[in-house]
């Protein structure tokens, strides 16, 4: 039995492989040439996926395509605490330091801003001991793209550092606007 959690994320990995190439291409990556991954259990499937769509595209496409599958898991309330923040805050340093903002991740390390979490906040690879690839993280460095630009109004580049599922003690991201958000 496939879980929702899988369900939402072959239907984000099929839209947005679609939107790069085309319906056939979506569809081998997401359930393989003959459908036989439909059958795989999450951790097995998660791996299978992303080799296929790593051997499908170069890198940055790879990249573009998983920032575009974040499930968007308690987005309203996340865009609740840091507009929160935001709006609280006249300075980066103010930003990052307040409580809700350690307590959430965030902090400030020489004027750049980074988001953490000791865990792997992605439900479907709860199961999963070890990625090969940071491929599978890259839909939450779109999360976080998108979360930060409604938020600060500016496009924003998120870079991701550090990865649990790839053996790291946390995972790191480094938050970076394209415009001055504080005057």
């Amino acid at each position: 039995m496939v879980s929702d959690n899988r369900k939402i994320q072959e239907q984000l990995i099929f839209k947005a492989v679609k939107s790069a190439s085309d319906e056939l291409t979506a569809t081998e990556i997401v359930h393989g040439i003959q459908g036989q991954h439909s059958l795989e259990d999450d951790k097995t499937w998660v791996k299978s996926t992303m080799s296929r769509l790593e051997s499908k595209f170069d890198k940055p496409t790879v990249k573009h395509i998983r920032m575009n599958c974040q499930c968007g898991q308690e987005m309203d309330k996340n865009l609740a605490l840091v507009q929160e923040l935001f709006e609280s805050s006249a300075s980066l340093d103010e930003f990052a330091n307040q409580e809700k903002a350690k307590a959430a991740g965030l902090s400030a390390v020489n004027g750049e801003l980074y988001l953490q979490f000791p865990f792997c906040p992605c439900p479907i690879l709860a199961d999963v001991e070890k990625l090969d690839t940071d491929t599978w993280c890259q839909c939450t460095t779109g999360y976080s793209k998108v979360l930060f630009e409604k938020v600060f109004g500016c496009e924003v580049m998120v870079e991701l550092l550090k990865s649990v599922k790839m053996g790291d003690d946390i995972c790191l991201m480094k938050i970076i606007p394209s415009a001055s958000i504080w005057k």
